[in-house]
């Protein structure tokens, strides 16, 4: 489960690095801006996977191995 964890931790960690990368460079990566549904709402979103991406790794280290 831990590591379930981690890998869910990274994956919405990266996907909200990508999305503010796009809003600032204009960098087009992430999976953010393709979601035609989150039009306008781009960095409230990204903002949100990195907070989710940094939660689930403190849900990892707090579990125990195994």
């Amino acid at each position: 489960m831990k590591k379930l964890l981690e890998f869910f931790g990274f994956v919405a960690l990266v996907q909200g690095v990508a999305g503010l990368v796009h809003e600032f460079t204009d960098w087009h990566w992430g999976l953010v801006q393709r979601l035609g549904f989150l039009d306008g709402y781009e960095l409230y979103t990204s903002i949100a996977l990195v907070l989710l991406g940094v939660a689930l790794f403190a849900a990892a280290e707090s579990r125990t191995p195994g």
